[in-house]
């Protein structure tokens, strides 16, 4: 006989977690499978861009206040290489604190995974999902755990892993934009703790992430040159960037590991299937620019939690209730993939004419509160700032 739950969700990840911590006092019977063992998930070194409206979405799960090392941004300098113009967004401006914030992902993977382990969920780490298919009451998973197969049905299924486990049956858009994005933590002469760089290039965009000492460096490069790059001695690398960033940071002085990733932009055809729904990633992937990603897929979280307490227990994984979570998220989907698509489309090129109409924009941007206000409340809250 199979086993049974309220709600699935396949993947452990922080959108994942999320939700299930979203779910912890709903009385509902969670099951959480992510494939990763306990110590890899939290093993990973990647840097993560929280908005202030992500800060307020953990307060509410109750674990922002036990992350001790975020490295919050106040100010946003966004400018374009070899042309005037550039704005500058403020938190002192909004009234708030912070903007956003950088912080380990393995601090707040470690922080999610201790407050689900205090909840009534099931975590199962090393539970690889295999199979997944739509029933007339719910959906059923088949997984690997332990050396064993095991079988649960749900009456509603997530998937936040990433969006694998269906891209053969149910293939994403995809759009590949030629580029890659060089991570790696480096040190500078005139480092500013609390200010974010985010600077166009004709080979996509330069971003520069205060935390810790120093920043968290995503560079946007062809796919073409990023084996080359990888292979240049930490001189070479460091005084490529001054070259490619400018010196708004002084000298750059020592730069980490390195790792890259491909960037594209993909879309699930639809984020709902019968008693199934897609977050984060697996609904979703964008270019990393103005760092909307991890973002949208804690709201899709927040929304669907949302969704689900206003539906049970008889309308849990209905029609109705995903009908109603595709047009709640629908706005804000598509208002972030085209906010970030746009920028990259807009600035990843040399052409004149754009390229004087770009720097007229900024500052024109820069002369404008009220249009400030408008961008970073977007950065910060997606559709609904």
């Amino acid at each position: 006989m199979n086993d049974r739950c309220d709600v699935a969700i396949i993947g452990g990840g922080p959108v994942g977690a999320a939700l299930a911590l979203a779910l912890r006092d709903s009385g509902l019977n969670i099951h959480l499978l992510e494939a990763r063992k306990t110590e890899a998930s939290v093993a990973d070194p990647r840097a993560l861009a929280i908005s202030y409206g992500s800060r307020l979405l953990l307060e509410r799960l109750g674990v922002w206040n036990e992350i001790t090392d975020a490295s919050p941004i106040r100010t946003i300098h966004i400018s374009q290489k070899q042309s005037f113009g550039r704005a500058m967004l403020r938190a002192a401006e909004l009234k708030i604190q912070e903007l956003g914030y950088v912080l380990p992902y393995a601090a707040l993977q470690t922080k999610l995974q201790t407050a689900l382990r205090e909840s009534n969920a099931t975590c199962l780490s090393g539970a690889i999902v295999t199979q997944l298919h739509s029933t007339s009451s719910g959906a059923t998973l088949v997984y690997q755990h332990a050396g064993s197969e095991h079988t649960l049905d749900a009456r509603l299924a997530v998937v936040a892993d990433g969006g694998k486990l269906l891209e053969v049956s149910h293939p994403p858009e995809v759009h590949d934009y030629g580029q890659s994005a060089i991570i790696a933590h480096i040190s500078c002469t005139h480092w500013l703790a609390d200010t974010a760089f985010e600077r166009f290039t004709a080979q996509g965009p330069v971003a520069l992430l205060p935390f810790g000492d120093g920043y968290e460096l995503v560079w946007t490069v062809a796919h073409e040159a990023t084996q080359e790059m990888l292979q240049w001695d930490d001189a070479t690398f460091l005084a490529q960037l001054h070259r490619h960033f400018g010196d708004r940071v002084g000298e750059f002085l020592a730069v980490g590991k390195r790792a890259c990733f491909p960037l594209r932009l993909k879309r699930a055809p639809d984020i709902t299937l019968p008693h199934t729904v897609l977050l984060g990633n697996a609904a979703q992937t964008l270019h990393p620019v103005a760092g909307q990603g991890f973002n949208m897929g804690l709201r899709d979280a927040w929304e669907l939690a949302q969704e689900i307490l206003g539906n049970m227990p008889e309308a849990l994984g209905s029609d109705a209730m995903l009908a109603s979570y595709r047009t709640l998220r629908k706005l804000d989907r598509n208002a972030g993939s085209r906010f970030t698509d746009g920028l990259v489309r807009l600035f990843s090129n040399d052409l004149p004419l754009l390229n004087a109409g770009r720097g007229i924009s900024l500052s024109v941007l820069d002369c404008l509160p009220g249009a400030k206000k408008f961008v970073a409340r977007r950065m910060m809250f997606g559709s609904h700032g």
